[in-house]
């Protein structure tokens, strides 16, 4: 069997001349810096086509689907970004109808406005101990297709960013008994198939479409993703159209062949690395559960919607202790030198993966133990807690009204009005937490005063909000109102600061 990355490899040692893209000419001397010009190539003879294959790269994507056992898997070199954008596009018509977990990245919600979607939130539920999103629960996918006949697909973040997986199962069949596709975004869940330790993967459990990350949890480089196609609901050929419509038209040969390598590893050595990986993170988990002050997070199955939890997720809660996620985040980051991937109010994640390495793990647990061990000093001690305020875990998910289309707000006249003074306009733009990316107001919903006070306390617990186009958070673009009804001052300043 021929493997694309071998093929760069020989090709990068031949003597070929290459009067064609890319401008390096394979030659490194061309820039400064250090980079592998000499295995980056165009669509040449012998390495096929993506948005076209015909040999090597249907081959390797044949391979990929044969690994996760799907009907067909697809390349994607814009990530998981791409995925969604396709897998949305082929599944709902323009102008269709989704059910959407209002948890989703905001991909799902860029396809829900270029494609000019109807979209109807699920709620997943929150988990009051730990301030994390729970699971989508199946009888709240059956009440909203039941109430809304008019939906044409399902759309379910699992894993979530912190590692809660969902009832796919159950879910998939509620959607497959009202005919319609479920579409399952396992950006974080690549890893699943390779080992029982893990929670068993959307592609084995009925979804219809799945998106998977390669790079995020598997040995593959940065932008690389798979589109599974899992069952005959969705049209091939509509897949196959807009995966080469959001893709670009000059696909990375270097990150092709990375995840050609990546399914080569998985599938000649994946069983020992995981078993590696996984008697190493478990040692780690053991480890770190003695921690008082920094607890490692264990969600409870069968509670807040939590159907599984993948256990390569490392949450580190702060509610026990005298300090914020995000003050433990920048801790580990400046003293210990340890980059994590992500900081909340209340915790702070690392993601553990077959990279990984022993060393790593060990320092992870040190600067954990070293830090509990301070706090435990400081809590004896008498120190006061923080006193800032909190989030109310019952005010994560308020639901806003949405008073016109996505697609109209993005595209209405628009104006800046400061936040302070926005309750009751409609917004015109996102405002997420990045990461997950999870939206906390899309465009055409109504801002109110809750919207306002967690965006405030957001800000002052240092975490990272963008998508407003004013970068300092101090206006938001709305939609122009000709006959403006909107709060008073006063009024707004009661519902801000209750």
């Amino acid at each position: 069997m021929e493997r694309l990355y071998k093929k760069l490899e020989e090709y990068s040692r031949s003597d070929y001349y290459p009067f064609h893209m890319p401008g390096h000419k394979r030659n490194p001397e061309s820039v400064r810096g250090e980079f592998p010009f000499e295995r980056d190539i165009t669509e040449i003879e012998g390495f096929d086509n993506l948005h076209h294959p015909e040999d090597i790269l249907l081959e390797a994507q044949q391979n990929v689907a044969k690994l996760y056992g799907t009907k067909e898997s697809f390349y994607s070199v814009n990530g998981s970004t791409a995925a969604l954008l396709s897998a949305i596009s082929a599944a709902v018509p323009r102008n269709g109808q989704i059910l959407v977990a209002r948890n989703c990245h905001k991909a799902v919600y860029h396809a829900i406005y270029l494609r000019n979607l109807k979209p109807t939130y699920i709620y997943p539920q929150m988990d009051g101990e730990w301030w994390i999103n729970g699971g989508i629960f199946p009888d709240k996918v059956e009440r909203c297709l039941a109430a809304n006949p008019e939906i044409q697909a399902v759309l379910i973040t699992s894993p979530t960013y912190d590692g809660i997986v969902s009832d796919i199962k159950a879910i998939a069949e509620i959607a497959h008994k009202y005919d319609i596709p479920l579409i399952v975004d396992e950006a974080h869940g690549a890893h699943f198939h390779f080992s029982n330790y893990f929670p068993i993967s959307a592609v084995e459990l009925g979804a219809d479409l799945v998106v998977q990350s390669f790079h995020k949890t598997l040995p593959a480089m940065t932008q690389t993703a798979v589109l599974h196609n899992c069952s005959e609901r969705v049209d091939s050929r509509l897949i196959r159209r807009f995966m080469g419509i959001y893709q670009t038209s000059s696909p990375s040969y270097i990150l092709m062949a990375s995840m050609d390598a990546c399914m080569d590893t998985m599938a000649a050595d994946g069983n020992q690395m995981i078993r590696e990986f996984t008697k190493m993170l478990e040692q780690t988990r053991k480890r770190l559960s003695k921690c008082e002050y920094i607890r490692l997070v264990n969600p409870v199955n069968g509670k807040n919607g939590v159907f599984d939890y993948d256990r390569s997720k490392l949450i580190f809660s702060t509610r026990y202790s005298l300090m914020s996620g995000s003050e433990l985040y920048h801790i580990l980051l400046d003293r210990y030198h340890i980059q994590m991937e992500m900081e909340s109010e209340n915790y702070a994640l690392a993601i553990a993966a077959v990279g990984d390495r022993e060393e790593g793990f060990d320092r992870l647990c040190q600067a954990i133990e070293e830090l509990d061990k301070e706090q435990a000093e400081r809590i004896k001690a008498g120190i006061p807690t923080n006193e800032n305020e909190q989030l109310d875990p019952r005010a994560m998910h308020f639901v806003l009204t949405q008073m016109m289309s996505m697609s109209e707000a993005m595209e209405a006249e628009t104006e800046s009005c400061p936040v302070e003074e926005s309750i009751g306009r409609i917004s015109a733009e996102f405002a997420y937490l990045y990461p997950p990316g999870i939206p906390l107001i899309t465009p055409g919903e109504q801002i109110t005063g809750q919207f306002i006070r967690n965006m405030r306390i957001y800000m002052e617990k240092g975490l990272y909000l963008q998508g407003l186009e004013d970068y300092t958070n101090e206006t938001i673009l709305v939609v122009v109102q000709k006959n403006s009804n909107a709060q008073n001052t006063k009024e707004q300043d009661e519902e801000i600061h209750g």
